[in-house]
């Protein structure tokens, strides 16, 4: 399987989840809380029960981990990993910074990412050597230097609680943007060469696998908090690779 045949799935996997998102943005629901009090919509589980329907119908020898309704086929040489509504605290609040996530595994390793953006139709799509943003190239900006950085992060209370507080606070007096625009759409603005800095404390695998493919086919740099492997991290940091090192230094 090569990016050629995988993109043209992948575009219809969004735009059939997308059509589900779209229904549900800005209108009445219920919000659920999950055993780890995470909200959930109805929207989030009706987008994963599409993707897994069309995944299984065209794919039925592959795997899939969504983080709503777990895996399937767990032994297969290809998993699919499903994030439907990245940043549902957003999508909750009519807020547009939240997108679907879209990784395809090859024994562990993530091969191809798509970030989708249904309301902005905003197509992001990454396979380790290139990224495209609606069938153009795009890449991470040049920065190297922490006082011409733009950061960002999902949550400014979780860097205190599963890292190092007080480094974290030091780092942001230094750059010159510091903003929460977080989850995927912050991964989105550093591989689109509109941010430099992406960190997030804690993640799911859910949460990262689809972004490894994209920052990687932008030029960019992805690690975990201490700059290891991100295939098995729960946190990440992505960036230009000209600052990338500069961070992990100032955060440990």
């Amino acid at each position: 399987m090569n990016y050629t045949e995988f993109k043209p799935f992948a575009k219809y996997l969004a735009e059939e989840s997308g059509k589900i998102i779209r229904s549900y943005f800005r209108t009445e629901f219920n919000i659920e809380s999950k055993a780890d009090l995470s909200p959930v919509t109805i929207a989030d589980k009706k987008t994963e029960e599409k993707l897994r329907e069309l995944i299984m119908k065209e794919f039925p020898t592959h795997g899939i981990l969504g983080e709503e309704f777990g895996k399937h086929n767990a032994d297969a040489e290809y998993q699919w990993i499903l994030d439907p509504i990245d940043g549902t605290k957003s999508f909750i609040c009519g807020a547009q910074s939240f997108g679907t996530l879209i990784a395809l595994l090859k024994n562990g390793q993530p091969i191809f990412g798509v970030i989708n953006q249904p309301i902005l139709k905003e197509f992001l799509v990454g396979d380790n050597n290139t990224a495209e943003l609606n069938d153009k190239l795009v890449k991470v900006r040049p920065c190297d230097s922490l006082d011409k950085t733009v950061l960002l992060t999902t949550d400014h209370r979780y860097i205190a609680k599963y890292q190092n507080g007080e480094k974290f606070d030091e780092l942001i007096k230094k750059v010159k943007l510091y903003r929460n625009w977080g989850d995927c759409y912050g991964y989105y603005l550093v591989a689109t060469g509109y941010a430099d800095v992406m960190i997030d404390s804690i993640m799911s695998v859910w949460d990262y696998m689809a972004l490894i493919p994209i920052i990687r086919g932008a030029g960019g740099v992805i690690t975990d908090y201490q700059g290891n492997d991100p295939v098995n991290a729960n946190s990440i940091i992505a960036a230009s690779p000209e600052i990338h090192s500069q961070i992990i230094k100032a955060l440990n």
